[in-house]
């Protein structure tokens, strides 16, 4: 869908400015939770800031996509950079699921081993509640701007942050349950702190593959889609409707049929009217391809791939050989082809000075070219004096 450049780029400036908060809260979460779970001895407190450490990551990885995946489409990139966005949604769920593992691994290791683990006192408890009510508060934050932007990237970094308010409310138990005598509750929570880590990146990884093969939109919607064309004044039948969707928009190119000899001026703006009801029913719709067909040819395959029918210098230059001698061919005012069943149909439109019946002419004409296997209709079409002066 074309934006004006004034709304593109505030939803830019809002979705870095949100990130960038997130950044300095990552950044500073990540110091003290490592910091303090040294001091108490806590695994989940670490790995919980290793989970902040890497959103801090993840969170130059977002701007970075923010600031070139926006960008207008350009020489290089005639549908715009939105796969950068996409990319880097896969490079961000590969790094949580490389955390994951090593979260987890040592954690294991450490509960296997029953490592001692002192009560880490109120200081830490406290701590890391302020870090679980602040991880939430980004996250819904986040979230609004993401949905308000239309980002899935920025949508799928809110759920990062989500992701760590829930580990850290997982270390909070674990601390709690530690201050009480409960020192196995610590391991255990770091493993789960690591699956849900895990979890967050495997679907990141999941849905931004289905973007990068061109998976296309939700089935109720391409159906909703086919309505909408089909609504349209002048549309006999919409067929060949294809979607795919790339960093939180999508795409569509269809076939649109209207009648078989209406000018090509009127069929297109059909066509256009299409285009701007699927983009005012869907707001995400980024790039629309209409295909004018003047009869369904739904299930035949590409043309270009089969033989195709003589052009117009081809067509006149056969007519000419046959019917040179008669003089409504040299009184000619205009000739139209119509391409259709396989065919070539004309249409010549003469003088009214021509007093012959049309009928007669066509059928003369049409035997004096009966030879030519891809001629079909023959018809007469007069046009007055009156007409044309007017014209």
């Amino acid at each position: 869908m074309s934006h004006s450049m004034a709304p593109q780029n505030q939803n830019t400036h809002e979705a870095k400015r949100v990130t960038y908060i997130g950044a300095w809260l990552d950044g500073l979460l990540s110091i003290v939770k490592v910091a303090v779970g040294f001091l108490v001895g806590s695994a989940a407190l670490i790995a919980d800031g290793i989970h902040s450490l890497s959103d801090l990551v993840t969170d130059g990885f977002v701007l970075a996509a923010i600031h070139y995946g926006r960008q207008e489409p350009d020489k290089d990139h005639h549908y715009g950079h939105g796969r950068i966005e996409t990319l880097a949604t896969l490079l961000l769920g590969s790094v949580l699921i490389f955390v994951a593992g090593g979260i987890a691994w040592s954690s294991l290791n450490r509960l296997l081993s029953g490592t001692e683990v002192n009560a880490p006192g109120i200081i830490a408890i406290g701590i890391t509640l302020i870090a679980l009510l602040s991880k939430e508060w980004i996250f819904r934050y986040t979230m609004r701007v993401a949905k308000r932007v239309q980002s899935r990237l920025l949508e799928a970094n809110a759920w990062h942050s989500r992701s760590d308010a829930l580990s850290t409310a997982v270390v909070l138990v674990a601390l709690i349950g530690a201050q009480f005598g409960l020192g196995w509750l610590d391991a255990v929570a770091a493993i789960i702190v690591g699956l849900l880590v895990g979890k967050v990146g495997w679907d990141l990884l999941w849905e931004s593959a289905r973007e990068l093969v061109d998976t296309a939109l939700p089935e109720d919607a391409q159906h909703k889609m086919h309505e909408v064309a089909e609504s349209v004044p002048g549309v006999e039948n919409v067929h060949d409707l294809r979607t795919r969707q790339s960093a939180g928009w999508a795409m569509v190119d269809l076939h649109v049929v209207v009648g078989s000899r209406i000018s090509v001026s009127e069929a297109h703006e059909i066509g256009n009217e299409v285009s701007r009801r699927l983009r005012r029913t869907y707001p995400a719709l980024t790039d629309v391809t209409f295909h004018i067909d003047p009869e369904d040819d739904q299930g035949e395959g590409d043309p270009s791939r089969f033989p195709g029918l003589p052009l117009r210098p081809e067509v006149e230059a056969a007519l000419d050989q046959r019917w040179s001698d008669l003089p409504i061919w040299h009184t000619l005012t205009e000739l139209q082809l119509h391409y259709l069943n396989d065919k070539v149909s004309v249409s010549l439109i003469i003088d009214d000075a021509v007093n012959q019946p049309p009928q007669c002419l066509a059928s003369q004409l049409k035997a004096l070219a009966s030879d030519i296997e891809w001629l079909d209709d023959v018809e007469i079409l007069f046009i007055t004096r009156a007409a044309s002066n007017a014209l």
